[in-house]
């Protein structure tokens, strides 16, 4: 190749456009130098956007330094590319550390919502489902589509096209005539195409889901969100199979990584109320994310929770942590915001990346060795979408089969809904 050929391979690639002017200066420079391949422009680019995000050292600061020049460039750019790898994984080996005075933009996810048409109603398998870690079978049922809030971890953003909400019109139509088996138990969550809660009764999504669960005694309906947005339910009558459930994180990282979403004492305050009008509530500790001041900030979440709720008002406590499918990283670089989520120690996990196991069973063991003895013997603790051997180092007793752990969290679930009656 040409030396123009050589800066179009880093000036080509779609990342370098998302960085900033001096860094984009200096690639040109070093690809034109060290007569990059495209590959190894692709890779430069994803280091130099990672270290831009998460707000640490420039890539003109981490660039490794040549001893010699003298050395003919192909072996120069094997050693520098060697070094440059060797250093961005050492970064993301190190602690995140969110700055203290808590400054970081507020960044919001999608644009206003519309209503469509829509020719199935979307009722079907949690999406990051896999044969190949243990899961609870839950069913998804999509009363809106794409997710209005920013948080950098969201895998909400790598289902859907662009940043557009939608509605469905026939949605609570679409419900009515749905046929389920009368004899069968099914546990059903529309919190994974979008947050449940955050846009209340927006055209009538509530009221249809409230009534489909009047209608439908045999069915669990769980209403997931990171909202406080609890209004409307407070004024309905609605079944008590309906569980509204938190994810929960620890203020730090709703502050710098769950952007647009309720604090956390809001969050706990609107499940007070909920738990206060009849329903029960559940919370999510997914993702719990490894950084410096973790332990602590965690078990303080514990504390307040614990103190807050009585463990015969909640049915569920679930755990789980950051875990990539390659779409997913993809679409988080190209929203390019500040965020330290992608620096992190990746393995690959049942196809997918993640902590390495040493970091999970830290994380997990950590959160629930902070709950109460009640809180174990009473509610009904989970890893979502983890690998089956987690489970015994982490509660004491794991399931064989997705099926087994189906059937366990259901009849527990229905035990705490009977015993609301």
């Amino acid at each position: 190749m040409n030396m123009t050929a050589y800066i179009s391979s880093i000036s080509d690639q779609p990342l370098f456009q998302l960085l900033q002017t001096k860094a984009k200066i200096f690639l040109t420079e070093r690809a034109e130098e060290l007569r990059l391949s495209v590959q190894d422009s692709r890779m430069a680019c994803e280091i130099a956007l990672d270290f831009q995000m998460w707000g640490a050292e420039s890539i003109e600061d981490v660039w490794p330094e040549e001893k010699s020049h003298r050395v003919l460039t192909k072996f120069r750019k094997q050693r520098v590319m060697r070094l440059l790898h060797s250093i961005w994984e050492g970064y993301k080996k190190s602690d995140n550390q969110y700055p203290v005075d808590g400054s970081t933009p507020k960044i919001s996810a999608a644009s206003k919502p519309r209503a469509i048409e829509k020719i199935n109603l979307g009722l079907g398998r949690c999406p990051v489902a896999s044969p190949r870690t243990l899961c609870c079978n839950l069913q998804t049922l999509d009363a809106v589509d794409n997710c209005g809030y920013g948080c950098s971890y969201c895998s909400i953003q790598s289902f859907f096209d662009g940043k557009q909400i939608s509605f469905d019109k026939g949605f609570a139509d679409k419900l009515k005539h749905l046929e389920l088996d009368a004899e069968k138990t099914y546990h059903i969550g529309t919190g994974q195409s979008s947050d449940s809660l955050m846009w209340g009764n927006s055209h009538g999504v509530l009221d249809a889901v409230i009534d489909f669960a009047w209608t439908n005694p045999n069915v669990i309906l769980e209403l997931k969100t990171k909202s406080a947005n609890v209004s409307h339910l407070l004024r309905v009558d609605a079944p008590k199979n309906i569980i509204c459930t938190w994810s929960l994180n620890t203020p730090t990282l709703i502050n710098f990584e769950e952007h647009g979403t309720a604090p956390l004492n809001k969050r706990l305050d609107a499940a007070r109320r909920v738990a206060d009008a009849g329903y029960l509530v559940g919370f999510h500790f997914h993702p719990i994310i490894h950084y410096d001041q973790w332990q602590q900030d965690y078990q303080l979440v514990v504390e307040q929770l614990s103190s807050l709720f009585k463990p015969e008002e909640v049915a569920l406590v679930s755990m789980g942590t950051l875990t990539y499918i390659k779409s997913v990283i993809r679409e988080i670089r190209k929203r390019a915001i500040p965020t330290q989520i992608l620096k992190m120690p990746m393995v690959d996990t049942a196809g997918k990346q993640s902590y390495p196991v040493k970091i999970k069973l830290s994380l997990f063991s950590h959160v629930y060795n902070s709950f109460p003895a009640s809180w174990k013997s009473d509610v009904f603790f989970y890893l979502c979408m983890e690998n089956h051997r987690l489970w015994k180092p982490v509660f004491g007793y794991e399931y064989a089969s997705n099926i087994e752990f189906e059937a366990a969290m259901k009849k527990a679930y229905l035990a705490k809904i009977n015993l609301s009656q």
